[in-house]
């Protein structure tokens, strides 16, 4: 039987994840999380079908979800799902482009013979084609692409329906309010394909929530949010405004890449990290990556006891020097700057991922998402490219851009 880390198996990690509803109630808010003037929801009692977890309403879609939720993204293990599942955390969040499918293959197999109601599912689809520089969809982006790439999720999930379908991976405004893709979305909705509609957003945040609020049409927004994000003050204000209207807001990229720096010498502190996002009492729920047992033993703690100790404020600040830092704000400012008008944004976020979360594989998909060559800045004399954050461009570019060096089928 294979164990954690921390060496507790399967049989009896889920024996103490079930046992007792303690720690569940109202959620009080840390003084970090009314920046925008937002007050805590009151969480609803817990019942061991949840695991003693505390709870949050979705916006106006009447459901109700635990604040922890898994993000499958990264995670090849049909056990650590099942388990997940028995523990309480019922909302398990994948994409169709995930393990280039078989994420919700593997979600699938573990979802055979239990109850519909007894777990939440989103999946997400991205709007092709787009201009992979500033994300935008171009003209031959059709509704119907959309809905057929859906089809082929619901088909590896064996599903009906999902809870949530998502479009994406969207930056601007324009992308929100895109009509072909606002009408294919609401044509899953009204076939009952899907009880829920939203948008999933890396950068631009407030923008694109705010557009989602206009729109009048999506349920919930997918956003990041870190304590290492610059925009909070902002973000938080775009959130407090969602939660008036009715949206619902889930997080991700919680964790800030679980390293502060490349060489991997600085650990975050990732339980203090899901704890701060969590202080943000509008946010419901975070989807944070699971890929071990104890990565889940500790999302059920701060699913039970999500208040910050003042010791886990402190491990949230910056130990190394901020051109170090792996995490990218993706704001985007470097693109007027370099005369390839590479998607720099997107490929230190492969960088990203290839570094802070070792997962080569999601790092090559985005990287070859972008159609750059081998070593993109190879013609460049010199970089023009002033990073807001003092990041080094053309030597995070070049080293990530050499993964397609690689054979495909090495990170199948």
């Amino acid at each position: 039987m294979s164990q954690s880390r921390t060496g507790i198996d399967r049989r009896s990690f889920l024996k103490n994840s079930l046992m007792g509803v303690a720690g569940a109630g109202v959620l009080a808010a840390a003084p970090s999380a009314l920046r925008g003037g937002q007050k805590p929801f009151t969480a609803p009692k817990a019942d061991a079908k949840t695991g003693g977890s505390v709870l949050r309403k979705l916006g106006k879609t009447g459901v109700t979800l635990p604040i922890v939720s898994m993000g499958v993204m990264n995670s090849d293990n049909d056990n650590l799902v099942r388990a997940t599942l028995d523990a309480g955390i019922i909302h398990l969040d994948t994409a169709n482009g995930y393990m280039r499918g078989r994420n919700e293959e593997m979600i699938g197999r573990v979802l055979q013979g239990r109850p519909r109601d007894s777990f939440f599912i989103a999946t997400k689809v991205e709007g092709q084609p787009r201009d992979g520089r500033s994300g935008l969809f171009s003209a031959e982006t059709t509704g119907e692409k959309f809905l057929a790439a859906f089809e082929v999720s619901l088909k590896r999930l064996g599903l009906e329906y999902v809870d949530i379908l998502y479009l994406h991976n969207v930056l601007h405004r324009e992308s929100v309010l895109f009509e072909p893709l606002m009408k294919a979305l609401e044509s899953a909705k009204k076939s009952g394909k899907t009880r829920f509609i939203g948008v999933s957003t890396h950068a631009n945040e407030p923008e694109v929530i705010r557009a989602a609020i206009e729109s009048k049409l999506y349920d919930v927004v997918l956003s990041g949010y870190n304590f290492m994000k610059t925009n909070l003050v902002d973000l938080d204000k775009a959130i407090a405004e969602a939660n008036q209207a009715g949206l619902g807001i889930i997080a991700m990229k919680t964790l800030a890449g679980r390293f502060f720096d490349r060489a991997r010498t600085q650990p975050i502190n990732t339980k203090a990290a899901l704890k701060f996002a969590l202080s943000n009492p509008g946010i419901t729920t975070a989807i944070p990556g699971m890929t071990a047992f104890d990565h889940l033993e500790m999302n059920l703690q701060v699913a039970r006891d999500p208040m910050l100790t003042d010791q886990e404020r402190k491990d949230l600040k910056l130990t190394v020097e901020p051109e170090d830092v792996l995490f990218c704000q993706q704001c985007g400012a470097c693109l007027d700057q370099c005369p390839k008008e590479l998607p720099i944004p997107s490929l230190l976020r492969s960088y990203m991922y290839a570094y802070g979360y070792k997962n080569l594989g999601a790092a090559y998909d985005l990287v070859a998402s972008t159609g750059v060559g081998q070593d993109p800045c190879a013609s460049c004399a010199g970089c023009s490219v002033r990073c807001a954050q003092g990041f080094d461009v053309r030597a995070r570019v070049t080293d990530i851009a050499r993964l397609q060096a690689a054979p495909a089928d090495f990170f199948a």
